[in-house]
């Protein structure tokens, strides 16, 4: 299936924040799709046709100038269509980010629990770029790293396309020191051991349930690809708060530390079990107590060194 490029021209102005999406149609010498209009329900099905109608007719489908595009235009093989995200019903999240730093080549910010960082699935404007993006008018903005939707804490974002890929390579080549908060049971009934404690493990996808990561048991012989430094901060009745080092970046991979530790972190929905399935409703009451809170680096940019902490912390549980 024909999949939208995330690369639209400079000149398409957001729209309530929202940057065009662009989708190429397949190459071809000859229309394979009698109209645009069914060329767009075939290629991006999860919209109706009478939805794609709606769109059309209220000029919101276009080429790169800008001009919109007829509902019965025939279309071309390589053609380029822009369009604009939007979700019916999109959830409403009662939440405020907060910009902890921001200069001409980056914005970092902080991040409410559960709000994505990017557009995907039921939510497109109450991501938080689509956020900072209408609040600064900063049309190429674009996030270095990502956190999950479930954990708060810092984001950082490059502000130049021309700097993009040198920030982003911070974190390929693991040149950022990165640091979480985490709230999970004191272990009072394990064996304690001495802080910090390193946690080392294979870590692959759940064959059953893709949205979960696990370890691999040490009999399998698959070398570590993970690890986390771990250390005990504090203590509050039966829980205790832990600053987790990420070594390296898995999917999930604090989260599955701590469960394997026994240790699973307060609100969490998917680790040791599954509490909800990744499509149901969020509860707001019981947030995944994970912080992203600090981020140091190199700027690769001003070759300034950069610490950012963020402004948030986490709740401790009723006990």
């Amino acid at each position: 299936m024909t999949k939208p490029s995330r690369s639209p021209p400079p000149q398409l102005p957001l729209r309530e924040g929202v940057s065009a999406s662009c989708l190429v149609l397949p190459p071809s010498r000859h229309p394979q799709w009698p109209s645009l209009l069914d060329a767009l329900a075939a290629c991006l099905p999860r919209l109706s046709r009478d939805e794609w109608q709606q769109r059309l007719h209220t000029d919101q489908v276009c080429n790169a100038q800008g001009q919109p595009l007829a509902a019965d235009s025939i279309p071309q093989g390589g053609q380029r269509v822009y369009y604009w995200r939007h979700v019916a019903d999109e959830p409403e999240l009662p939440f405020a980010h907060r910009i902890v730093f921001q200069d001409e080549h980056l914005v970092v910010a902080d991040k409410p629990h559960f709000m994505p960082v990017t557009p995907g699935g039921r939510y497109v404007h109450t991501s938080l770029l689509v956020r900072l993006k209408r609040e600064l008018g900063l049309a190429q903005l674009s996030p270095i790293h990502r956190i999950d939707r479930e954990t708060a804490g810092l984001v950082a974002f490059s502000v130049r396309p021309q700097d993009r890929d040198a920030y982003q390579g911070l974190f390929r080549e693991r040149q950022v020191g990165k640091a979480y908060q985490a709230i999970a049971p004191t272990p009072r009934h394990l064996p304690v051991p001495a802080w910090p404690v390193t946690r080392h493990s294979h870590l692959r996808e759940n064959p059953l349930q893709f949205f979960r990561m696990e370890e691999a048991p040490e009999t399998s012989g698959l070398p570590p690809n993970s690890e986390t430094r771990i250390e005990a901060l504090r203590h509050h009745g039966p829980w205790t708060l832990y600053r987790l080092t990420p070594i390296t970046g898995k999917r999930h991979q604090l989260r599955v530390h701590m469960a394997a530790m026994g240790l699973p972190l307060v609100g969490d929905q998917f680790y040791p079990d599954v509490v909800r399935p990744p499509d149901g409703p969020d509860n707001h009451a019981q947030p995944l107590r994970l912080l992203a809170s600090e981020l140091v680096f190199t700027d690769p940019v001003t070759g300034q060194a950069r610490r950012f902490v963020s402004q948030l912390s986490l709740a401790w549980p009723d006990p």
